[in-house]
């Protein structure tokens, strides 16, 4: 594997945004709806979503089918935020990949995790759990609340946000104590989730947000695309040179003359 380079800048230029998808169920037409509610695939419409509120981002799409799924280093390397969209084909993604996303994040790239990304081989090599949870489809309501209006990621967001139909997800969670808990729902059945949450790993910034399953058109609804762009805003750190904090050896005692 070829290591990332000590140091990448985007220069102060456009926002660079990837937005990744198994594209599993597109290919499938599954379930019959998907066509309906997502021409584009689920890609395509977070891809919509992003670019109607980050004007003069450059957002790109890749899915699990593209050459090394779309994640080459030099990809990579001209990325601020990857959003990963997955849930059939976790076991599909390629362990070098996983490794270069997982490089990356650590060195600075903003991470965006979506819905069942949770079982995603980055997330949870960047989790260290096997983020597990409780799950029953059963097309209920969703609302999602903001526990955290102080948050970026909360700015100009409705408490709740109404899903009227989605997959319901509920604890316990298994994640490591998340450095910031922005949202958690609540479900027709009684269950709750925290469905918003940030971590730091290394010197990258990472957002799980959990709504936004492929049977039901969620990610067509303008609250969920706004919550996506200010996830995005925040977890890009495009003026800051990419770099993975070194291992050193300083010579004898370098505060010795102090």
């Amino acid at each position: 594997m070829t290591d990332a380079p000590a140091s990448v800048s985007n220069d102060g230029g456009a926002l660079r945004v990837l937005v990744w998808n198994e594209g599993v169920h597109e290919r499938r037409n599954e379930p019959p709806t998907m066509e309906r509610d997502y021409p584009q695939g689920i890609h395509g419409a977070i891809a919509d979503a992003l670019e109607a509120r980050l004007p003069g981002a450059r957002i790109a799409t890749a899915t699990l089918a593209d050459p090394e799924h779309g994640l080459v280093e030099s990809v990579l390397e001209q990325t601020d935020v990857l959003l990963w969209w997955g849930h059939v084909a976790h076991d599909e993604v390629s362990d070098e990949v996983v490794a270069r996303v997982q490089r990356h994040v650590l060195a600075g790239m903003g991470f965006v995790v979506l819905h069942s990304g949770h079982h995603s081989k980055p997330f949870r090599a960047l989790m260290g759990t096997t983020c597990n949870l409780r799950w029953r489809n059963a097309g209920e309501r969703e609302l999602v609340w903001t526990v955290d209006p102080t948050h970026p990621i909360a700015r100009g967001i409705p408490s709740p946000i109404v899903i009227p139909a989605q997959e319901m997800y509920g604890e316990q969670f298994d994640i490591p104590k998340p450095d910031d808990l922005v949202f958690v729902s609540s479900f027709a059945g009684g269950e709750v989730f925290r469905s918003g949450a940030t971590w730091t790993r290394g010197r990258g910034r990472i957002f799980y947000f959990s709504p936004g399953d492929q049977e039901y058109p969620v990610y067509r609804q303008a609250e969920i695309g706004d919550v996506l762009a200010n996830g995005v805003r925040w977890v890009a750190q495009p003026d800051v040179p990419r770099a993975v904090v070194p291992v050193e050896n300083p010579a004898e005692g370098w505060f010795a003359g102090a």
